[in-house]
């Protein structure tokens, strides 16, 4: 990672790099996922998302999205994307661990995402036990992961995940 690379909360006017971002890195069938489709139901949360810049330009992005598991409030992590010239650096895995921070500091019990556990594992995650958590769509149970933010939190999880509009 170099030095001029900072994270900051994402703000309004990110909203067209990050979407070009996302585009770049997912594609046009993002959308179709399990993931974006819960991701339909409830905005992410600005004051848990974040941006990585290299100096003045905007490489990375991580989200967060309230969500809710059976009775259980948490949120779901992703998308997270970084500039395909960018990778390999450890940008990602640096705005994971500050939205990480930051949720806890809020007081999240829990975080789910769907990704590669070799890539998520050190950074917290594991994988939640089949049959579980389902999302809306299909997903590899091998890459529905969670990161308990409070101790314990995620043993009783069970049910859909859907998204959790935020009050107000």
């Amino acid at each position: 990672m170099t030095d001029s690379f900072t994270i900051r909360p994402e703000q309004p006017a990110d909203a067209g790099n990050v979407a070009t971002l996302q585009a770049a890195g997912f594609g046009p069938g993002a959308y179709a996922r399990a993931a974006f489709r819960v991701r339909e139901e409830a905005p992410h949360d600005p004051a848990l998302s974040l941006v990585g810049l290299v100096g003045p330009r905007l490489v990375a992005s991580v989200r967060l999205t309230p969500i809710r598991v059976g009775p259980a409030r948490g949120l779901l992590l992703g998308p997270l994307v970084v500039d395909p010239a960018e990778k390999n650096r450890g940008y990602g895995r640096a705005l994971v661990r500050q939205a990480l921070a930051e949720a806890a500091a809020h007081g999240h019990a829990f975080v789910i995402l769907v990704g590669d556990e070799p890539y998520y594992g050190p950074l917290g995650f594991a994988r939640i036990a089949p049959g579980r958590v389902r999302l809306p769509g299909p997903v590899d149970p091998a890459r529905l992961l969670v990161a308990d933010l409070k101790p314990g939190a995620s043993a009783s999880l069970e049910g859909r995940v859907a998204g959790e509009p935020r009050d107000g």
